[in-house]
């Protein structure tokens, strides 16, 4: 199990955004581990999947959840791209829900891949409380991945 020092909300329940509908759930620590529904969408807060981030939804999941973020910035035109999907969708089930992950298509979305300085892909960033912690480029199998986003999430 991976722990890490997360930012919590007030009665010791952690903010959790809803991979649907970008909602910001109330969910007791005690009760993370077993997941919850979205109270506003209904439909489960973990899926084991990334989550598909955009303009939209991205600053909610970056800034507003209380669990770290490890966002893959991709293009479906780069090729160690999509040779690392099937590794970092893989990775999602082992770090959730101690940790979210999202991909973001940076020709998509060029405006946040601006905004963090995307230079190569794949690049992967960790961020917790909506700041970069952490940032890996370079395609990397499962194992690495998760062993990475492991250490970069431990408190300093």
């Amino acid at each position: 199990m991976m722990e890490t020092r997360m930012a919590t909300a007030p009665n010791d329940a952690l903010i959790v955004i809803c991979p649907a509908c970008a909602t910001a759930n109330r969910l007791p620590r005690e009760r993370l581990a077993k997941g919850g529904t979205c109270g506003r969408c209904k439909r489960p807060l973990f899926s084991g999947e990334p989550v598909k981030l955009t303009a939209d939804n991205f600053d909610a999941h970056a800034a507003r959840s209380d669990i770290p973020l490890l966002v893959d910035f991709w293009a479906n035109w780069c090729g160690p791209c999509r040779q690392m999907a099937p590794a970092f969708s893989a990775a999602a089930g082992q770090l959730e829900p101690y940790m979210r992950l999202g991909k973001l298509d940076t020709e998509a979305h060029q405006a946040i891949a601006g905004r963090y300085a995307i230079r190569s892909i794949p690049t992967m960033i960790l961020f917790r409380g909506g700041r970069e912690i952490a940032r890996q480029s370079g395609a990397m199998p499962q194992q690495a991945i998760v062993a990475w986003a492991r250490e970069a999430a431990r408190p300093a």
